[in-house]
């Protein structure tokens, strides 16, 4: 029996979810033909409790780290990693976001497995200038790596750090359709759990409350609104440190009753049907998967003109607006609250099948395995 090759993916936190439609490194683990393939996921930090879910790897570790040891010069980490991967002898290692990379660029020195992709999910990781000189000095024959948009590519190539044309690629992020929309309570439902309005005509937003997601702008701009339409209401999902702040705001512009903090929900996508509107105001984003989450509802999109959406929302025939310009965000809801039930759902129509177009996540997986393959097959023809 010819021996399956052995990858391990890295990552920086313990975060595995019952539903894997929206998760990188679950649909890369599926990607995989296991006839070839023997899985590992590695979490630096966390592990799950009791009834938590795992990874469908065919194996899961958790070195839990404390924050503590993955600071600094992270000496014992490292370490500890190096005589993991010199026991297991992976043939390929897939590092997520900034930390693993940097952990793995270090350690491949001495350890020389074959293939090594690094991913970048988001933009600035590489703006300091001591990490683009180590990355420069680092990178070599075995490492090849990945932006989840081509924006993100481009950011990784124009840092002139190691990342090339020749080994960034773009593989932009999807979702499984199927399975999204199989967890997506009606209309009806989903507002009876969520406690709102029946009748409303509902603006939604999803992410974490933080700055960067431009939540004030939405609310400001959903404020200039509120008397022309009396019938609308906005609703948010998330938590984070701005909690309090956004519910003070809210209540500033006179926006009680009209304005939700939903908060944390386990499996948020159920409840995207909820929303006649889905919006995204983010200052900054990598590729924002809950533009992906909106469409799988088949809403119409108003989003950021972040580089990496851009692309996204022009393709899905959505509003794009200018990172936290108040004014064309309170336009662009203007042009939507105005449309009639017929008119919003033929956008939002329009949104689905631009994501079933361009964001199939068959497609996505097929990208990972052949990206694996060839770098396999370019490291056994390379001498050693």
């Amino acid at each position: 029996m010819t021996r399956r090759f052995k990858v391990l993916q890295l990552q920086p936190d313990y975060n595995i979810k019952r539903h894997d439609f929206a998760d990188l490194a679950e649909q890369i683990v599926k990607a995989l033909p296991p006839e070839r393939f023997e899985t590992t996921m590695a979490f630096l930090k966390g592990k799950p409790g009791p009834g938590e879910p795992v990874s469908r790897s065919d194996h899961s570790v958790y070195f839990d780290f404390s924050d503590k040891a993955l600071k600094g010069m992270r000496l014992l980490a490292l370490w500890k990693l190096y005589r993991f991967c010199r026991k297991e002898g992976f043939d390929v290692v897939i590092c997520n976001r900034f930390k693993p990379v940097n952990m793995m660029l270090q350690l491949n020195r001495w350890l020389k497995i074959p293939l090594c992709i690094g991913i970048s999910h988001g933009f600035g990781e590489y703006d300091r200038f001591y990490r683009r000189r180590q990355t420069q000095r680092l990178v070599d024959r075995h490492w090849q790596f990945v932006g989840v948009s081509p924006a993100v590519k481009q950011y990784l190539v124009d840092c002139k750090c190691g990342f090339t044309e020749r080994n960034t690629h773009a593989i932009t992020n999807a979702i499984d359709i199927p399975q999204a929309e199989a967890l997506q309570h009606s209309r009806e439902k989903a507002r009876e759990l969520l406690g709102l309005s029946a009748d409303a005509r509902l603006v939604g937003a999803l992410g974490r409350l933080v700055r960067v997601k431009g939540h004030t702008h939405l609310l400001k701009a959903f404020a200039a609104l509120k008397d022309k339409y009396p019938e609308a209401q906005l609703a948010i999902i998330g938590a984070g440190r701005e909690q309090q702040n956004l519910q003070a705001e809210i209540e500033q512009l006179g926006l009680g009753g009209r304005a939700h903090l939903l908060g944390f929900k386990e499996n948020a996508l159920q409840y995207v049907r909820a929303f006649d509107i889905w919006a995204m105001p983010s200052m900054a984003e990598g590729l924002g998967l809950a533009l992906l989450e909106g469409m799988s509802g088949r809403l119409p999109v108003i989003a950021s003109s972040v580089p990496a959406m851009l692309p996204l929302i022009q393709g899905a025939g959505g509003l794009a607006v200018e990172p936290g310009n108040v004014a064309q965000l309170t336009a662009a809801l203007d042009r939507y609250l105005a449309l009639d039930e017929q008119a919003l759902r033929a956008k939002g129509e329009q949104t689905y099948q631009y994501l079933q177009g361009n964001h199939d996540i068959n497609v996505f997986r097929q990208q990972y395995l052949d990206l694996i393959e060839s770098g396999l097959a370019q490291a056994n023809k390379e001498p050693a």
